[in-house]
């Protein structure tokens, strides 16, 4: 089975439709969608709708803290620019949206794998995996074998054998990494919409299950538009400039 990773769309319809585009040309079997869904983008509606025709069958979401904040129009702890997007995002969702959102689970379990947004050992506090030791309290939070995350909008991958500190490295664009079976391991995915570590192409993973091969994959989109949209609906400018530069 192949299955897709999804995370960090927000709002951000060229750069999901990219990515799903080219996943569908990798032969994808199930979508992953690891949260924020929405939030600095200008098409929140869109990526809602969008993520639910996906997940009809057999695929999975997990809510993200921008996803938490459109859903009830509460920003918490968030910096001006991402506060002034939750509010326009709010009210531009239905109720249906604003619910489905607040519905979502903050962590999935399935066969050998736990798909969350941010660290694993406490979702809900929304904290980030930003080296060994953070990674290290994701993979001991659970037994499952593979976790899956998002959140910091950088790729990331650490793997941690029995009775050994996290070890981590920085994946290679479309090169498949062989997760051996005797260790855990943690894949934190980079951002579809809003890519944090200089390159702005759109960034998903794919998980072959039955190569046992997890592999990182950067996609450009039509970032022009999207920046448009952003301007347009008159959300800060800066969120539609940092998708040039990816940061």
């Amino acid at each position: 089975m192949r299955i897709a990773f999804i995370s960090d769309i927000h709002a951000n319809r060229e750069a999901l439709d990219a990515c799903v585009a080219h996943a569908k040309r990798q032969g994808v079997d199930r979508w992953v969608f690891l949260g924020d869904l929405v939030g600095y983008g200008a098409d929140p509606a869109y990526v809602v709708d969008k993520v639910r025709e996906l997940a009809r069958d057999e695929s999975f979401v997990v809510k993200g803290n921008h996803d938490a904040a459109a859903a009830s129009g509460v920003a918490e702890n968030m910096n001006d620019y991402a506060t002034a997007a939750i509010t326009w995002t709010y009210d531009e969702l239905d109720e249906d949206a604003r619910d489905y959102l607040r519905t979502l689970p903050m962590a999935i379990e399935d066969e050998d794998r736990l798909y969350v947004h941010a660290e694993a050992n406490r979702p809900d506090d929304w904290r980030y995996v930003t080296d060994g030791s953070s990674a290290e309290r994701s993979l001991r939070a659970t037994e499952k074998r593979l976790t899956f995350c998002g959140h910091i909008h950088v790729p990331q991958l650490y793997h941690m054998a029995p009775q050994k500190p996290a070890i981590g490295f920085k994946p290679q664009n479309g090169a498949p990494v062989p997760l051996v079976a005797s260790r855990k391991w943690l894949m934190v995915q980079g951002a579809v919409g809003q890519p944090r570590d200089r390159n702005p192409a759109a960034a998903y993973g794919l998980l072959d299950s039955k190569r046992n091969e997890m592999s990182y994959l950067r996609v450009p989109y039509d970032i022009e538009s999207a920046a448009r949209k952003i301007h347009a609906a008159g959300l800060p400018q800066l969120l539609a400039a940092r998708l040039f530069i990816g940061r």
